[in-house]
């Protein structure tokens, strides 16, 4: 037997996160569990990138020795 969720189901989820996390924090809620289930998806599919681009180590400035 699948489980179906209806919209009585749904409002109580909303509102059990709304109280938990309040409204003022509800968009960084979405925005990471968005990019979490971006991350999970491409790692299904057997992607290996990273959505960062690599970083480049600074380049190191010679010092001369004061006199």
């Amino acid at each position: 037997m699948p489980f179906r969720m209806g919209p009585w189901e749904i409002a109580l989820i909303a509102i059990v996160v709304i109280m938990i996390f309040g409204v003022g924090k509800l968009p960084q809620v979405g925005k990471a569990l968005g990019k979490g289930l971006r991350a999970f998806q491409r790692g299904k599919s057997g992607e290996d990138q990273d959505e960062e681009e690599p970083v480049e180590e600074p380049v190191k400035k010679s010092r001369k020795p004061k006199e």
